[in-house]
């Protein structure tokens, strides 16, 4: 990496948490001033403006959820076993594995109606999880762990629903007691597909 590189990553890994917790609407470039010790001027070598700064912190958020998810999903072997490591990722939404709770969650209300770019970006993290659930279902009836006949592809829409929904009210909430219900509940449906 040149200097530069690194400064830029440096920008995006510092400001990512910031955009994650406040929102982009609500992080001012003094925000980020501040969290990196650098002037106006420097940040704006690095990024023509805040909405491009915001759509590299979406990303890295993105990738640092996705590392986390794939790599709870590399530690099991069989498909049921990775479906509940990947249910089990989410579990604790007052810890969740991004500092500021689920990127998709955060930047898809945020900008659904107000940012095209980060909508698109969202969009498409959602949909890559949900394929990585039909993925590893698919598996798992190919290798004849679950029924061959399960919808997994619609077990894939609601999962990942049922795990957005409670991240967002464990989260308002201020416990995990809703989540722990939806965890058991997705453990159960999983098992009832199982052979």
């Amino acid at each position: 990496m040149t200097k530069g590189e690194e400064t830029r990553q440096f920008i995006i890994e510092r400001s990512a948490p910031i955009f994650n917790t406040r929102g982009i609407a609500a992080t001012a470039m003094s925000d980020i001033m501040e969290a990196t010790k650098l002037s106006k001027g420097s940040l704006y070598v690095h990024f023509e403006n805040k909405d491009v700064l915001a759509g590299a912190a979406v990303d890295y958020n993105m990738e640092k959820l996705g590392n986390k998810v794939m790599a709870a999903l590399s530690r099991h072997k069989n498909a049921k076993d990775k479906l509940f490591a990947y249910a089990d990722a989410f579990n604790d939404p007052m810890q969740p594995p991004v500092t500021g709770g689920c990127p998709m969650m955060n930047f898809g209300m945020e900008a659904d109606d107000t940012n095209e770019v980060v909508r698109i970006k969202v969009n498409e993290a959602v949909e890559m999880s949900q394929q990585v659930i039909i993925d590893i279902a698919k598996a798992g009836v190919k290798e004849g762990t679950f029924k061959p006949d399960w919808n997994y592809k619609e077990f894939a829409t609601m999962m990942f629903a049922m795990i957005e929904g409670g991240i967002m009210i464990s989260r308002v909430a201020g416990n995990n007691s809703k989540m722990k219900i939806i965890t058991r509940n997705l453990k159960k449906m999983i098992t009832e597909q199982v052979i």
